[in-house]
């Protein structure tokens, strides 16, 4: 690592690599500093062992695995929060569902008017779109498990409709320059995916930063940023070295994008280190009306545990983590909007799932399966549901032994949660299942609320009263007005200032590159919007 760059960005994810990706282009010297490791393709874990080896529980005074473990899972005293840790971020484990949240989402007064106003939210979502390449699996309806879905929406009266998901099937060059061959719909997304089709930060923004120029650099931790004359400095330590010394690197312009847990995280030990911050650091958490849950005991076998690649086990073709998604909006209210996804578990999980039901005192089925195995016995007939919502985003991100912690108090009491267990046992009846909302109860994750789409902590506002960061992503400088710290920005789902009811990977991914338009236009660095919408028409007829 050089002593200083043009610009250094804090974290691989969404933000993180859309931010390396553009300004890379643009000619700036990039450093990209990421607290996990890289996963080569075929390197992510496929069995239990392996599984268990990437996890890290982390809350209060427990410490628990490799601090640069795939799984980082934030136990808190009122919600639960999983985010992941490498490079590529949280783009490796999760479902890859990218949606553009309904439009009363973005009329909400919780945003700048800029955000709304200035048409650059669209192009921002262009670019994602170009980039992530969201795609629904043609043959959806055939597979068992959308089968299972479809028969479930029963209960609503909707049918279901196939998931837009970033996953490439069918053998490919991406926009990035690298070659992805089709997914074997093997199942196994949310364990990280060995096949390579998959379009995460590490398949698409973060090759193209390092064909630029960007270096980039695995397993360190950022601790805080401090300003200086022309600048700032990021201090950081290597990840797993705990009595390593402390090093640091200069930039003119550091971008914040290490997660909401982890942006949040930085700017709070920066505050109290005396950088000037708003008072709104931390407020406005949002779980995204999470919930993940699952029925058992119904007629239709649902084939919803993972394969893996290679298979290890020969079956009915399991389909991407996400296929089809059962869509019920409100056109009333749109808080009461919800969207009800069936889900596959990793095939790393399958020895302990017939465990997990034994727990929750479901003796039968769970003994019937540790004969039979999870793909043919009382388990291949099990729901996974993963739900988006909305909830009010009052939770707050504070300091709790140095670390990140959300603190929410009777979070359990949101009026989601009852509205999400109403539909979802709704749904499970109408397959004569059962639903169960925690088979965790008797494990150290209880039956708290959970949520695997943290939002908030470095919310959006129109001056430092109402937000952290402007519509601009730039971090205000005091607890009032509209100054900013000049070159410090945050770009990730920190900066989302509410729920926004849908996978917020695609809407991360585009505020991110709407800022990074702005940061373009302020330091004139050389492309607009019209060049950049040229260039992307080029690239779009070039690849058809």
């Amino acid at each position: 690592m050089k002593p200083a760059y043009d610009v250094v960005v804090v974290g691989s994810g969404y933000g993180g690599g859309v931010s390396a990706s553009r300004l890379s282009r643009a000619g700036q010297r990039v450093c990209v500093i990421e607290r996990g490791r890289e996963f080569p393709t075929g390197a992510f874990p496929s069995r239990l062992p392996e599984l268990r080896r990437e996890l890290q529980l982390n809350g209060g005074k427990i410490r628990s695995g490799s601090r640069a473990g795939l799984f980082d899972f934030r136990l808190g005293s009122d919600i639960h929060v999983l985010v992941g840790c490498g490079l590529g971020g949280g783009s490796l484990i999760n479902a890859g569902v990218g949606l553009r949240p309904d439009a009363r989402v973005f009329a909400d007064r919780s945003w700048p008017e800029a955000v709304r106003n200035d048409g650059l939210l669209d192009l921002g979502f262009e670019r994602a779109r170009a980039m992530l390449r969201p795609s629904r699996y043609g043959k959806a309806p055939e597979l068992t498990k959308y089968r299972a879905l479809e028969a479930a929406s029963a209960a609503f009266g909707e049918p279901p409709v196939a998931a837009p998901v970033v996953v490439s099937f069918e053998d490919t060059v991406n926009p990035a320059g690298v070659a992805q061959p089709a997914c074997t719909l093997c199942g196994d997304c949310c364990s990280g995916c060995n096949v390579g089709a998959k379009n995460t930060v590490a398949m698409t923004y973060l090759p193209d930063a390092h064909a630029h120029g960007a270096e980039i650099f695995t397993e360190l931790t950022v601790s805080r940023v401090e300003k200086r004359d022309g600048g700032w400095r990021v201090h950081f330590t290597p990840s797993e070295e705990k009595d390593a010394a402390p090093a640091f690197v200069d930039a003119r312009t550091v971008v914040l994008a290490a997660g909401t847990l982890g942006s949040t995280e930085i700017l709070l030990r920066s505050r109290e280190q005396d950088l000037d911050l708003s008072d709104r650091l931390g407020e406005g958490f949002s779980a995204n009306g999470d919930i993940i849950a699952f029925a058992l005991g119904g007629r239709e076998r649902v084939n919803g545990v993972g394969v893996g690649e290679p298979p290890k086990y020969v079956g009915d073709t399991i389909g991407a983590c996400v296929a089809g998604q059962i869509e019920l909006p409100d056109r009333e209210r749109l808080d009461y909007s919800m969207i009800i996804q069936e889900g596959v578990l990793p095939s790393a999980l399958a020895p302990l799932l017939p465990v997990f039901f034994i727990s929750g005192g479901r003796l039968l089925g769970a003994a019937q399966s540790l004969i039979k195995g999870v793909y043919q016995g009382p388990l291949s007939h099990l729901h996974t549901f993963f739900v988006v919502s909305h909830d009010d985003a009052k939770g707050r991100i504070m300091l709790d032994n140095g670390g990140a912690q959300v603190h929410w108090p009777n979070v359990a009491d949101q009026p989601v949660y009852a509205r999400v267990d109403a539909a979802l046992t709704k749904a499970a009846e109408a397959v004569g299942a059962r639903y169960i909302k925690s088979p965790l109860a008797a494990t150290s994750m209880g039956v708290k609320p959970a949520t695997a789409h943290p939002l908030g902590g470095c919310g959006m506002g129109e001056d430092a009263a109402q937000g952290v960061v402007n519509h601009k992503c730039q971090v205000f400088a005091g607890t009032s007005g509209e100054a900013v710290h000049a070159g410090l920005y945050v770009c990730d789902g920190a900066v989302i200032p509410r729920s926004i009811g849908v996978n917020p990977l695609l809407t991360i991914t585009a505020l991110a590159e709407r800022a990074m338009v702005h940061l373009a236009r302020d330091h004139n660095l050389g492309f607009d919007v019209n060049s950049i919408r040229q260039a992307e028409k080029a690239k779009s007829e070039l690849m058809t």
